[in-house]
């Protein structure tokens, strides 16, 4: 292979490689998985994020820079304060919590609450899977080049368009309806923001993006009653208040510099 031709580390490759491969799960996978939660056999292309930066870095580096990709699922070590893995496992599930307690103030009709939790170590292993999966592509191959051109919000903002899009058809395959949808995607894209935002304080660890990755998909899981009542507009609004508060304290240009001195990025 002909590294030299190889293009450089550019995110738009990385985009269009993803859509590609996606594009079989999408035509065959219409089909509903057999989990409580409702989800289409589609949602099986979250392996197309890895395999995309699995093939882009081999083709720019090789074994060795394809061992260096994998290896950071696990960079943990470059959280040097652990105080930020409170809010990579609490700050999604708090999100959600605070958007159930809005539906009931909206006097939305709920389920009595079943939330099963002896099912949490399960739902926790089998997203941890597929985080794993999509951040060593979004965090651990496409990020990166985002924020040193772009900034870290607008590359958030960018990343979060891209992973929405990616997520229309399997959304589509699920028969929600166009406002779920729109509401979705604007949730969806302020998590990307809030992503990166844990990502770039604790050293860029693509272990703590995973981790709110996982939070997410648990938190939907166990929303009342197996996702079934989860209402987006709600999760929306709540994240894109939060979003504010970090972009306003933390700085739109790296997400990083607290501006009270404290809670700096973890270098």
């Amino acid at each position: 292979m002909d590294r030299e031709a190889a293009p450089a580390k550019q995110p738009l490759w990385f985009f269009l490689l993803i859509y590609v491969l996606s594009v079989p799960f999408w035509v065959w996978g219409e089909a509903p998985l057999p989990l409580p939660v409702n989800l289409p056999t589609s949602a099986l292309s979250f392996v197309t994020p890895l395999l995309a930066a699995l093939i882009l870095t081999y083709w720019r580096g090789g074994l060795a820079d394809v061992g260096a990709l994998l290896r950071r699922a696990f960079d943990f070590r470059k959280i040097k304060n652990v105080a930020w893995l409170a809010p990579a496992l609490l700050l999604i599930p708090a999100i959600y919590l605070a958007a159930y307690l809005l539906m009931h103030l909206a006097q939305r009709e709920l389920p009595v609450p079943d939330v099963p939790l002896l099912m949490v170590p399960v739902f926790f292993l089998l997203y941890l899977v597929t985080a794993v999966c999509e951040e060593l592509g979004w965090m651990g191959y496409a990020v990166d080049p985002l924020q040193e051109r772009r900034g870290a919000l607008t590359a958030a903002i960018l990343l979060g368009v891209v992973w929405e899009l990616w997520h229309l058809i399997p959304h589509l395959q699920q028969g929600l309806a166009a406002d779920w949808i729109a509401w979705q995607s604007l949730y969806s894209i302020g998590l990307r923001v809030l992503i990166v935002w844990v990502y770039n304080n604790t050293g860029r660890s693509v272990f703590a993006a995973i981790l709110v990755h996982t939070m997410d998909n648990v938190s939907w899981s166990l929303f009342p009653n197996f996702g079934s009542h989860y209402d987006p507009l709600f999760t929306a609004v709540v994240t894109w208040v939060t979003t504010a508060a970090v972009v306003l304290l933390w700085g739109a240009q790296t997400l990083a510099r607290f501006r009270y001195g404290r809670l700096q990025a973890s270098r």
